[in-house]
């Protein structure tokens, strides 16, 4: 004879299978996808530097200081740097002039790459974008250094007779490539303004 204890413990094993079904047929869970900070920057405006130095170029409004002095060379030098506080970066640009006696564009190309070949040790991937525009004379390379390194981006653009421009691109922060990448994109644009502008004097 079945006791009523058996149908008791058959019903209540009933109810917690159907209680357990009901729960589970929500919807399924699906985990969050990780949230990129979405960081807004104002719309670029670009003036003329109006320095009084050997090249000129468009920069960013946003840079709101720019600092350009004379460098201890054995040729004709300038340094000038732009300025970014609310993004803590800047592009530190440096202006040699080409001694054709002694040749010295080689040296200065050597240098621009070999500055950029010193990230290969930390960076992920270094593409590097030729820039050529014939009729301002002005021909070039923008490298993108992606990784934890200290400095995003460089270039240098010449006329390859008389002007040669290098820059690179710093922050003051803790080099992290994820948390830099919005900024380092949007000076990036900047650079490329830069090179797309310069003209010699």
């Amino acid at each position: 004879m079945i006791s009523k204890n058996y149908f008791t413990n058959i019903f209540k094993s009933i109810l917690i299978a159907f209680v357990f079904i009901l729960v589970s047929c929500g919807d399924d869970y699906v985990p969050k996808p990780k949230a990129q900070l979405r960081l807004e920057y104002p719309e670029a405006k670009y003036v003329d530097d109006n320095l009084d130095l050997p090249f000129a170029f468009e920069k960013n409004l946003l840079a709101s200081k720019v600092v350009s002095k004379a460098l201890q060379a054995p040729t004709e030098s300038y340094g000038v740097n732009l300025e970014y506080p609310t993004l803590k970066g800047t592009i530190f640009i440096t202006y040699k002039a080409i001694n054709k006696d002694d040749k010295n564009l080689m040296d200065f190309l050597r240098d621009a790459q070999k500055f950029t070949l010193e990230h290969t040790k930390k960076a992920d991937e270094i593409p590097a974008y030729p820039f050529e525009d014939s009729k301002r004379k002005v021909y070039g390379m923008l490298s993108e250094v992606k990784g934890n390194v200290a400095s995003p981006a460089q270039f240098y653009v010449t006329d390859s007779v008389n002007h040669f421009l290098t820059g690179s691109l710093y922050f003051f922060a803790k080099p992290n490539y994820d948390s830099i990448l919005p900024a380092a994109n949007y000076l990036q644009k900047d650079i490329k303004r830069i090179m797309e502008t310069v003209t010699w004097k």
